[in-house]
């Protein structure tokens, strides 16, 4: 209950909260989580099959067409947040600004080879988010990860097995 109501709060105009720390804490706990599912997906599903959003083809074309030369393996806020780009990157999203949630605050992995951490994390709006690991995924950077972190798949042994039939022949007995 308490969630949905921080939800429904973080919904409403900025400009009504000044500086709440406790609808801070809101959107920080909401980046956090978007990072874990985010970082799920990465490691269970193939990052040139993962499709982030219906818009993946339009958000990564103007993405390139907008930065075409811009390296997404590793960013830093240097890289994302001086003065020009910040421009580039505010003309970039206004494009996408019918998208919901577009201009919300996430985190995204510096190095896309790297798991998310305090010293791996920037915070960025969602649609550079998307459009940066959405170029990930379709030029392989997103790769290392999903590879080195992948759930194993659990095989049967032959005590397992063992342990199994064991228990279902009990439950016959007892029946």
């Amino acid at each position: 209950m308490e969630l949905m109501h921080g939800a429904s709060m973080l919904s409403r105009p900025a400009d009504e909260f000044g500086n709440d720390s406790m609808v801070e804490e809101m959107w920080a706990a909401k980046a956090l989580e978007h990072a874990e599912v985010h970082f799920n997906l990465l490691t269970s599903v193939h990052p040139s099959q993962l499709r982030l959003t219906p818009y993946d083809d339009q958000i990564y074309a103007t993405f390139r067409q907008d930065f075409p030369d811009l390296q997404v393996g590793r960013l830093s806020d240097d890289v994302l947040k001086s003065a020009s780009e910040k421009l580039k990157w505010r003309q970039f999203a206004e494009k996408f600004n019918k998208m919901e949630d577009y201009s919300y605050g996430t985190l995204m992995r510096a190095d896309a080879s790297k798991e998310f951490s305090p010293d791996n994390s920037i915070f960025v709006f969602r649609v550079q988010f998307l459009a940066i690991e959405i170029a990930r995924n379709r030029e392989g950077a997103n790769d290392e990860i999903h590879n080195a972190n992948r759930p194993v798949k659990k095989t049967a042994t032959k005590r397992s097995c063992t342990s199994a039939m064991m228990q279902h022949h009990f439950i016959i007995i007892l029946v």
